[in-house]
């Protein structure tokens, strides 16, 4: 067998759960598309524009997922902060988004938001500097969040705080950006954050076209951040973090340097964060400090329980089907869905310890055997 084959073996083959999910992303990528754009819009069939952009923000918050179950159900680290990450790279797109209004604007300055005229700035802040071109921006969506993270990382880690420890200070840390971006003095809006978004790479954000582009843009993206995420997970780095998830102390004696492996991990995830947060923000137009908030990092946790952690493609089914309902519920009974997202997460901890995939999986075995 060559190594091709070997990868594909690896990365596929032997993951049946991970290729019929990732083979429905691909159907639904292929099939919305046509739905949306070459079908008259009195047909039954006709997928609307509003579809089209929350199956894009499923995507993205699937993505969001996968980094979470990546170092949590792979490597055992609870992190109540991925928020953080997910919304630094929101932020970072919004600034490119804001610098293509250009005079477009309320009050038609050629170069300062009009939040920044409100506040009689006199000229652009130096870190909003390189924001009008996409790829500085999207450089700063993953070095900004994967700074930050390095950072954080390895202060914690090298302090070797773990469990729920590590859960409390995460989320003090995403606390602690929520209230910063909140003043107006950051520059990034304030209350409101950033808004009223115009254009991508000089596409319309309005148009149909665009909103496609950037649903198949969310599509690709959470297919190659799974078949990564598998890359990892099968390799022998692999290995050795599922083996400090399951006994720390052991690997480390073994000679295994384990807080390097730890933080390599917990940088990437935050980087695959801030992707999903990149592709989230055009979609949604907007990005607020409410972003940061701390039970946003808590629902993220429950989208990876609900599906099946330590197995990436249930965080995947997780997140939308945590979602779908969120937004069924948000609709029709808003005032009742924290009850059901807190219920569900009891719900699960007690009954489906493996999730929705975990179910599912009993149930083929009940099958075989019979």
């Amino acid at each position: 067998m060559n190594e091709g084959s070997m990868l594909t073996q690896r990365l596929l083959l032997s993951d049946r759960g991970g290729m019929l999910v990732l083979g429905l992303v691909l159907l639904t990528t292929i099939i919305v598309p046509i739905l949306n754009l070459a079908v008259p819009s009195d047909s039954p069939l006709y997928i609307s524009n509003y579809t089209v952009a929350l199956l894009g923000k499923f995507l993205c918050f699937a993505l969001l997922a996968l980094s979470v179950d990546l170092i949590w159900g792979y490597a055992g680290i609870l992190s109540l902060g991925h928020g953080a990450f997910f919304s630094l790279g929101g932020y970072a797109m919004g600034m490119y988004l804001m610098r293509q209004i250009g005079d477009r604007g309320v009050y038609g300055h050629p170069e300062l938001m009009d939040f920044m005229v409100v506040l009689n700035w006199d000229k652009l802040p130096w870190y909003w500097q390189g924001f009008d071109m996409f790829w500085f921006a999207m450089l700063m969506v993953l070095l900004v969040p994967g700074l930050l993270a390095m950072v954080f990382g390895w202060l914690a880690f090298r302090s070797r705080v773990t469990g729920v420890y590590f859960a409390i200070i995460t989320q003090a840390l995403t606390y602690a950006l929520m209230l910063a971006f909140f003043r107006n003095e950051m520059g990034f809006g304030g209350n409101n954050g950033l808004n009223d978004f115009k254009e991508i790479l000089g596409f319309d954000l309005a148009a149909k076209s665009t909103r496609v582009g950037l649903f198949v843009a969310s599509s690709i993206a959470l297919i190659l951040g799974y078949m990564a995420c598998r890359y990892i997970v099968t390799s022998r780095m692999g290995r050795v973090i599922i083996a400090i998830r399951d006994a720390e102390s052991r690997t480390r004696f073994s000679g295994y340097q384990v807080e390097s492996y730890k933080l390599w991990l917990f940088v990437f995830s935050a980087m695959l964060a801030a992707v999903a947060g990149a592709l989230y923000v055009p979609q949604v137009g907007i990005i607020n400090p409410g972003e940061f908030s701390p039970l946003n990092s808590i629902e993220m946790v429950v989208w990876v329980a609900t599906g099946g952690r330590g197995t990436l493609f249930g965080a995947i089914v997780g997140a939308f089907s945590v979602n779908y309902a969120k937004t069924f519920f948000t609709t029709f009974s808003p005032e009742t869905w924290l009850f059901i997202l807190g219920g569900l997460f009891v719900l699960v901890t007690l009954l489906l310890p493996k999730g929705i995939v975990g179910l599912f999986d009993r149930f083929s075995r009940k099958g075989d055997k019979q």
